[in-house]
């Protein structure tokens, strides 16, 4: 029977190198300790000798995982499903990668986010749509682990990045009053929990904001019957389409909050023997990659998510937290509206187009 090669250790690396076993481990670890010299030999030899260093080990000597931990309230069946997640991801993954990080996926642990993130061993977290409000963001603070918070109102001694979500809402509520349209739905995005539903924040908030903000001159408001919210997902732009419709909502253009729901709204609209965009125009928010692959392409408002996500690695890895200091650095990126094809002019049916009712 043939044995099974013995593992090079860094007990056989010493005795070649004739240096003990903590020279090595500097060499691998600590090298500023050693001189360039006996650091480029002793790894010479490690090389030659096929030896590897433990990680786990390498971790407890460093005192660092290399790892950033992305924190998001949403499961991972949720986020793995979201084409939006998965174009930022791609982003934090690019830039860490080129830092030599991995990354580690922090979601609520048995239906718990504050245990997920008492167990994640990381060397900064990534807080994904998390605010002050949030216990999970006091929980990071008090650990003095170095954090970002991503989509999120700024603290002020925490660095943070996010889109003019307000400003690019207003731009496609401009577009579609341009085009004649006077009734408009909203699909929103739906908190991850119950307890923040009562009043809409971050990135909800603000978009609702500029929807509000860019209809109001012309005497149009958002009531509540104007407002379905649901998942940002294919099939939360679904049922939210399918629920107003059933209440008897018939606008004539959707702003989605998120380009996943407006796909899902699509879908909703064509069951509904509804043409887009001759019978009902429909906005996203995101720009994601296959919206312009949609039949007809969506017209939406870019944001530059992957950028964002290597924003909120530069800003992580610039480390130093300034409380008490200055205020941390605020990434704001800026948006734009792509025009495609699910938007159109108001029909001029028999209801009209000025008429505001539902």
């Amino acid at each position: 029977m043939e044995q099974a090669t013995r593992r090079t250790t860094i007990a056989d690396v010493a005795k070649a190198a004739g240096v003990s076993k903590a020279a090595v481990s500097f060499a691998f670890n600590t090298p500023e300790r050693l001189s360039a010299d006996t650091v480029s030999r002793i790894r010479d030899i490690a090389t030659t000798l096929d030896y590897r260093p433990d990680p786990v080990a390498r971790m407890l000597a460093q005192r660092r995982t290399w790892t950033i931990g992305l924190l998001t309230p949403q499961g991972l069946d949720v986020i793995f499903t979201n084409p939006y997640f998965g174009e930022f991801s791609a982003g934090v993954a690019t830039a860490a990668e080129a830092a030599g990080m991995a990354i580690q996926f922090i979601s609520p642990l048995h239906g718990s986010l504050t245990r997920a993130v008492d167990r994640a061993s990381v060397d900064g977290v990534i807080a994904v749509g998390l605010g002050a409000e949030h216990p999970e963001v006091g929980q990071i603070r008090r650990s003095g682990i170095p954090f970002v918070v991503v989509d999120s109102t700024a603290l002020r001694d925490e660095p943070g990045v996010t889109v003019d979500d307000e400003g690019g809402a207003a731009l496609a509520a401009r577009h579609l009053l341009e085009l004649g349209h006077r009734r408009f739905l909203v699909i929103g995005i739906e908190p991850p929990s119950a307890s923040d539903r009562a009043e809409p924040t971050g990135v909800t908030a603000r978009r609702l904001g500029g929807y509000r903000a860019a209809l109001a001159p012309a005497g149009i408001e958002l009531d509540d019957e104007a407002i379905v919210v649901g998942p940002a997902s294919l099939e939360g732009g679904i049922e939210a389409l399918r629920r107003a419709w059933a209440r008897g909502s018939r606008p004539t253009a959707v702003l989605a909050m998120s380009d996943a729901m407006a796909i899902g709204a699509m879908r909703a609209a064509r069951e509904l023997g509804l043409r887009v965009p001759r019978d009902l125009s429909i906005v996203g928010f995101d720009d994601l990659d296959l919206a312009q692959y949609t039949d007809p392409p969506l017209t939406t408002v870019h944001q530059p998510i992957r950028r964002k996500g290597q924003e909120a690695v530069r800003l992580l890895l610039a480390g130093g937290r300034h409380r008490d200091e200055e205020p941390s650095e605020q990434q704001l990126l800026a948006t734009r509206l792509v025009v495609r094809g699910s938007t159109a002019r108001a029909s001029s049916g028999p209801e009209g187009v000025v008429d505001d009712g539902r």
